[in-house]
């Protein structure tokens, strides 16, 4: 019952944004025939309608167990699509309104037209036709280009390469190239080939080291039990290396009992383990080549902003000083300013995943913008700071929505050379 209020609340809200978008759509319809107005009205309120009726239908009657993961994430996609879309019309529609009524307001104080011009009635100002139809053009293109990011974004995997100059690299460490995996979220994923694809590009750029930076699964460890045989098959001369992301813990998920949230965490870490992944658990390892040597540094999830602080880079920092350079694994790259490059000022690259780029953005050339940047400092790409550097990952799977819109999946190829 607690959750009534809330859920009628959205609700209103939804039909709310329904009946002012609905103001455009009969207005720009006006000039059709009875007939045509009346089949216009009847589709555009059948498709909330029968949104609800699905959500209902889905929340409170179906079992939870009666649809797949994937069932339940595309109709939750069909039903929120499109309000996204009339959500981001409706600013135009805002911005039409807000002028409208700034004239009637300034037409209050203007004194009445000589009696030889038409009165004009201020409060019939039209609304401008021009901005319905662009908020309309909006709202279509929204749902265009969201529906192609799942079709085609979702697995539209690219490959990333930057070139990292460290300092006191050693000499037989000059060109290794470091292939990184982030946010895998195996529990969102409905297309098992395309995901096999993503694999089979990373393992062609025959990489030296492969990182994986946190979040196999959404919620639950069995989620990654059908891709183990995918994920199985990267490997790596040096090695394979793993953390702990947010979502791994089981954090999110309503569990019987605290022993079987732990028993998860124990079955991931297994999960780890049978994909051939040495996890790092605030630990580190020594990378060898020859007589020469760095060291790799791997935390739990350590987060700002509310998520959870598990690691601890003291820990897997002790008895590193004899490493001349050290590489980090920390899902949350906001872990990097809030200890690394104020306390740790020897780790020379940290690896970081954890923001998907929001699955939502745009990347052109050198140009890159997307919503998560207000909340996130780092969040897709290379950053250095004096001596220090962070990649973010943007992320191998997706969660929430199942795709991505101009922020694409990304299999990261770093090579180190000497500074």
């Amino acid at each position: 019952m607690n959750r009534l209020p809330a859920i009628l609340l959205t609700i209103g809200f939804f039909f709310l944004l329904d009946l002012y978008v609905f103001q455009a759509v009969k207005t720009l319809s006006r000039a059709s025939s009875l007939e045509t107005r009346r089949l216009i009205s009847t589709i555009y309120w059948a498709i909330p309608v029968v949104s609800l009726v699905v959500w209902i239908v889905t929340q409170f009657i179906i079992p939870p167990d009666s649809l797949s993961r994937t069932t339940r994430q595309l109709i939750w996609s069909a039903l929120l699509i499109p309000y996204f879309a009339k959500f981001f019309g409706m600013f135009l529609l805002l911005i039409d309104d807000v002028v409208r009524f700034g004239k009637w307001v300034v037409s209050l104080f203007q004194s009445q037209p000589p009696t030889t011009t038409p009165a004009v009635d201020a409060p019939t100002i039209p609304r401008s036709e021009f901005l319905m139809k662009s908020a309309l053009a909006v709202a279509g293109t929204t749902v265009a280009g969201f529906t192609y990011g799942i079709i085609s974004g979702a697995h539209d995997y690219r490959i990333r390469r930057v070139r990292v100059p460290v300092k006191n690299l050693p000499k037989a460490f000059e060109g290794i190239k470091i292939a990184q995996l982030s946010d895998i979220h195996s529990g969102s994923f409905f297309n098992k080939t395309a995901v096999q694809g993503g694999v089979d590009m990373l393992m062609a750029e025959k990489p030296d080291l492969f990182f994986f930076t946190g979040d196999l699964v959404n919620n639950t460890a069995d989620e990654v039990k059908n891709y183990i045989d995918i994920f199985k098959k990267v490997k790596a001369p040096l090695g394979q290396f793993s953390v702990l992301g947010n979502h791994d813990y089981g954090d999110y998920y309503q569990w019987p009992s605290v022993e079987a949230k732990i028993k998860n965490l124990n079955d991931l870490k297994e999960a780890h383990r049978l994909l051939g992944w040495d996890l790092l658990l605030d630990e580190h390892r020594a990378i060898k080549v020859g007589n020469e040597q760095i060291g790799l540094l791997g935390i739990q999830n350590w987060g700002m902003g509310g998520f959870a602080k598990y690691g601890s880079l003291e820990k897997a920092h002790q008895r590193t000083d004899d490493f001349p350079v050290k590489l980090l694994l920390s899902h949350d790259p906001s872990h990097w300013n809030a200890q690394v490059t104020s306390q740790f000022k020897d780790i020379d690259v940290a690896f970081a995943g954890h923001t998907h780029g929001m699955q939502f953005g745009v990347e052109v050339g050198g140009f890159q913008w997307s919503p998560v940047q207000y909340r996130y400092k780092q969040w897709g790409g290379l950053y250095t700071q004096g001596d220090q550097h962070l990649y973010v990952n943007r992320g191998f799977g997706y969660l929430g929505y199942p795709g991505r819109v101009g922020i694409l999946p990304e299999i990261t190829l770093m090579e180190l050379v000497r500074a």
